[in-house]
This record gives C-alpha cells, structure tokens and sequence, in this order.
C-alpha cells in the first residue's frame, strides 16, 4: 500500500450563484496500493463530501464536487487527512473547471507522477 496525495476540489455556490465564483482546492491523503484505487477513492470522497445548509439568509450554500485536480504518491501519512484548503474566487468559472477535469483527466491517462518524499 502506498500514500498519495489528491487535490479534490469543490465550487462553492450561495443562492442562485450570483456572486464571485469560489472554489475550495483540498488536499487530502489517500491510502491505496496504486494510482489508479487512489483516483478511485480520492472521487469517492469528493462525491461522498459534497455539502448544503442553508445560511443565516436561508441562501441555500452548496459544496459541489469538482473533480480531482491533482494526485502525487507520497510517503505514509494518515487515510483522509485534509491537508490544505483554499478558496479560490474566479472571474471565469468555466475555466477553472475545465482546468480541473483536464488535470483529472491526466491523471487517469498518465501513470508518471511525482514521488515526494516527506522528511
């Protein structure tokens, strides 16, 4: 088994969508025996975290799954950690999703990832 680290990313829609548009880029840790099951489970948990409540307006807010933008096998770590989070606002949300499905696209195709070693 190995570790890997994935950037999942979900937009983050308030209302009907009328402001800036944000996304949340995570890091998250995946414990899996090869690239391909920690793909698999990096959008297990992308799909399974997709969230909504509704604020103190009763805007309806919404954590929608992107994709997984990143992936890059690691040393061992612990299963699931969120290791980073960031809001990212954009003018051009197209864009920024296609960038995204392209990265995960890649990541699907090419089995030629970065190793980092953590000291």
């Amino acid at each position: 088994m190995n570790w890997y680290l994935g950037k999942i990313i979900f937009r983050i829609i308030c209302g009907e969508g009328q402001h800036t548009p944000q996304f949340d880029e995570q890091l998250r840790l995946i414990h899996a025996k090869d690239e391909d099951e920690a793909f698999q489970k990096a959008l297990a948990i992308g799909e399974r975290e997709q969230d909504g409540f509704y604020n103190h307006d009763q805007k309806l807010v919404q954590w929608k799954f992107i994709n997984v933008a990143e992936l890059y096998r690691l040393s061992g770590l612990l299963d699931g950690a969120e290791m980073y989070s960031r809001i990212q606002e954009t003018d051009d949300p197209e864009a920024y999703i296609d960038l995204a499905n392209r990265r995960a696209n890649h990541i699907r195709i090419s089995s030629t990832h970065k190793i980092l070693n953590l000291l």
